[in-house]
């Protein structure tokens, strides 16, 4: 099911960015707890793109799952982390999701 695979994805996705927030947090792997989350949060996140890539083209869900991650982790550093906002960074932003959008709604068979 594609749309089950579609979710998988996302939930990758996501998954991606509290790791890769989660990395910040470790402090180079020195604090147990932020390392234990983050080492799930990537093994979880590997584990359901792998999921989704047996209904998904790989490369359709290689993408997603990078942009999803990308994304998520962009607006996460500018709430959490204070990092800059700017015209650039956010077109940026805009066209990882309309990428992402565009690779949903193109036809995969």
């Amino acid at each position: 099911m594609q749309s089950t695979a579609w979710l998988l994805l996302v939930i990758a996705g996501l998954l991606e960015v509290v790791w890769a927030i989660g990395l910040k947090y470790t402090a180079g792997f020195t604090r147990l707890v932020p390392s234990v989350v983050t080492l799930a949060a990537m093994v979880g996140s590997v584990a359901l793109l792998g999921l989704a890539m047996k209904s998904l083209p790989v490369g359709t869900a290689y993408a997603v799952w990078v942009g999803v991650g990308a994304v998520g982790t962009v607006i996460l550093g500018i709430v959490l982390f204070g990092e800059p906002v700017n015209l650039v960074r956010m077109v940026s932003v805009t066209l990882i999701v309309a990428g992402i959008v565009g690779l949903k709604l193109a036809p995969s068979a």
